[in-house]
């Protein structure tokens, strides 16, 4: 059994905690459907402000819907469309403080105003994004982009791909 302290309202002292949860989550856990569906439900409950929170894998040109917490999502999501679409054309996280601005926005649900997307790399390729959506706008900031790549990072460090790559 998990229990995680939800430290939504100390933004500057969550990260850490966080990460040190997704270390004891996965610990022992190499299967990487397991993990991604276990590190998204983490982030869903853990980072407040947040109304999707999952992952698209790459599979030839276009992201697949993966493991995910919220609502029903878009299946699929060709490369270069959408923020998602984008940060694997660009091979960047892409930060999205009102995604009414960003050109080419898929919506998803209607109740999103800011968006993260994290590629995921796997032995130098993007292999899919962590896409994490809020109801609030401007509710991710570059302290968010730098723990959230250091989670990836740590995830994708700890997992075996080869059987998804």
């Amino acid at each position: 059994m998990f229990s995680f302290e939800i430290t939504a309202h100390d933004r500057k002292n969550q990260y850490p905690l966080i990460l040190k949860q997704l270390q004891h989550l996965i610990e022992g856990e190499t299967d990487w459907l397991a993990n991604l569906s276990n590190s998204a439900a983490h982030l869903f409950h853990t980072l407040g402000q947040v109304n999707w929170v999952g992952f698209y894998l790459l599979k030839q040109d276009q992201l697949v819907l993966g493991p995910f917490q919220g609502k029903p999502a878009c299946v699929r999501i060709s490369t270069g469309k959408g923020v998602c679409g984008t940060a694997v054309a660009e091979n960047k996280t892409i930060l999205v403080p009102d995604v009414h601005q960003f050109s080419g926005h898929i919506a998803c649900d209607a109740e999103t105003k800011s968006e993260i997307v994290i590629p995921l790399r796997f032995q130098g390729s993007i292999i899919g994004v962590l896409d994490i959506d809020s109801p609030e706008l401007e509710r991710f900031d570059e302290e968010d982009q730098t723990y959230l790549e250091q989670y990836v990072d740590y995830l994708i460090n700890h997992t075996d791909l080869i059987s998804f790559h």
